[in-house]
């Protein structure tokens, strides 16, 4: 039985939850009275069905953002921290099962989905603090009895667009510094993953937070997507996913004269010297090029090792890959879970096909798993390849499965010159024991996140997430760099000399 006809056969059976959207404080169905299904990835299973949205719901949710927005802007930052710290509270709270909802309609392993949730946990008592710190300047001014400052503002109201790979650590980047900003939010989640999104909603109304401030709209990027960016009372769009989706994104918004935020494709590399520790290179490797099946923006694309070491690394890599259990993620034993749907397990064997058209040799993997327990989910065997070339397809594009290419060099001077050499600059790690040439690497590296004697993959919240070249627009994602997305900078002049004084006219 192929995988279309379990999911028309668990479409026509659903006796699965029914959730709705989040407008205004209350859960309403969508005005086109349409629903799609949700599956599990790992099972082909029917977990439910969500809205399919349509401009009218943007159109109510966005009316309900502006309203309650007005008085929150009033609210002292630190009281709408309160708030937020509820939000850690509860989140710790529910830890468990909601990562086990996220494996469920994710894929990724449990141990993964423990990891995401902790990492929103973590955003929320983060953002919380900034309450207390959401930072001007006084400065002093060049004339006598005048004083100067600056001070953060929230820009209004924030649209939010968030994928399907972290579900929920994404929209806590996204949505908690917007709100300690005083900003109010609509918030579109991906299609795929509709449930933690209705679970982290309910979270924020159980922590009190005010009706209309938290609006969420299930729907289409098409659709809902659209409408969002269209809106005139949406007064910035922060989106995280393909750049394709996002270069449409910011030319539209642009014309809008509407901020934007974008963070959008990697083709990371991990660098390896001759000197570097082999096996913590290959720990680092496996992690950041399999870990939630590759479908990371830092999952390790490309490995760029030095020719001496090329041939052991290989060795080391493939009795890895070897011990690597795939299977459903709920199976605390598991290693790699499966890719999110059909279309993109057939992606990613396109991409492995082409890798295997232009000449690069084929180590492992390089097939879906459709045999043997995995009829009804949509799992792609680890691939590596080596010999690759920095002109081929595979070394080029972003796969976004479990695919990484091995890419020989000579110096460290041509391994930067090739982990540079692709539109993406998101993430990139160096293994030496060479501090010199670490720090040379750290300098010379054009990606917004370098890791040295680690895989691609690991940001911390409190520094800023993001990346530069096609990876984004300048912005960033967590740290304090977060809140430049959701203010406005303010400069206040306060004078009490009596006289009218014209600053660079009379100080001089």
């Amino acid at each position: 039985m192929n995988q279309q006809t379990i999911q028309e056969e668990n479409k026509a059976n659903v006796k699965a939850k029914r959730y709705l959207n989040y407008i205004a404080g209350d859960w309403v169905p969508s005005v086109s009275e349409r629903f799609t299904v949700n599956i599990n990835p790992a099972t082909g299973e029917v977990l439910g069905e969500v809205p399919q949205s349509t401009k009218e719901d943007i159109e109510k949710a966005v009316l309900a953002a502006k309203q309650a927005q007005k008085s929150w802007r009033l609210v002292p930052a630190p009281e709408r921290a309160d708030v937020l710290y509820e939000v850690a509270r509860l989140l710790k709270e529910k830890k468990e099962d909601l990562s086990h909802i996220l494996t469920s309609e994710m894929g990724k392993v449990i141990s993964e989905a423990r990891g995401e949730v902790q990492e929103a946990i973590d955003m929320a008592y983060y953002m919380a603090g900034e309450g207390r710190r959401l930072f001007g300047d006084t400065v002093p001014s060049e004339l006598r009895n005048k004083f100067a400052m600056s001070v953060r503002v929230p820009v209004g109201v924030a649209g939010l667009i968030t994928p399907w790979n972290f579900p929920i650590a994404i929209a806590s980047w996204k949505s908690l510094p917007a709100l300690v900003a005083g900003n109010a939010v609509v918030w579109k989640p991906a299609t795929e993953t509709p449930f933690m999104a209705a679970e982290f909603a309910k979270i924020y109304e159980e922590a009190g937070l005010p009706k209309g401030l938290l609006n969420v709209v299930f729907g289409s990027g098409g659709e809902v997507g659209n409408a969002i960016v269209e809106h005139p009372d949406v007064d910035l769009v922060s989106f995280t996913g393909s750049n394709e989706v996002g270069r449409k994104i910011n030319e539209r918004a642009g014309s809008l004269l509407k901020r934007t935020s974008l963070e959008m494709g990697g083709k990371n590399a991990v660098t390896v010297l001759e000197d570097a520790d082999i096996d913590l290179a290959v720990d680092g490797i496996i992690w950041s090029a399999f870990g939630t099946a590759g479908q990371r923006c830092t999952a390790c694309s490309r490995v760029i090792v030095h020719e001496a070491v090329k041939e052991q690394l290989e060795t080391k890599l493939l009795e890895r890959v070897a011990e690597l259990k795939i299977g459903d993620g709920l199976d605390e034993e598991v290693n790699i879970g499966p890719v999110i749907n059909q279309s993109a397990l057939q992606q990613i064997d396109e991409y492995v096909k082409t890798g295997v058209k232009e000449g690069a040799k084929l180590l492992c993997g390089g097939k879906i798993l459709a045999e043997d327990g995995f009829e009804k989910g949509n799992y792609y065997a680890p691939t590596i390849f080596t010999d690759v070339s920095p002109d081929m397809t595979i070394a080029k594009e972003e796969i976004f499965g479990p695919v990484t290419s091995i890419i020989a060099v000579k110096t460290l001077e041509e391994a930067i010159e090739i982990n540079n050499s692709v539109e993406f600059g998101l993430s990139s790690s160096i293994f030496s024991r060479d501090v010199n040439r670490v720090f040379q690497a750290m300098r010379d590296l054009d990606t917004g996140i370098v890791y040295v004697n680690a895989g691609t993959t690991g940001a911390e919240i409190h520094l800023p997430f993001g990346g530069t070249k096609g990876t984004g627009n300048g912005h960033r994602d967590s740290g304090v760099a977060a809140l430049d997305v959701y203010t406005e900078w303010k400069s206040i002049y306060v004078d009490y000399s009596g006289t009218l004084q014209r600053a660079q006219i009379d100080n001089k």
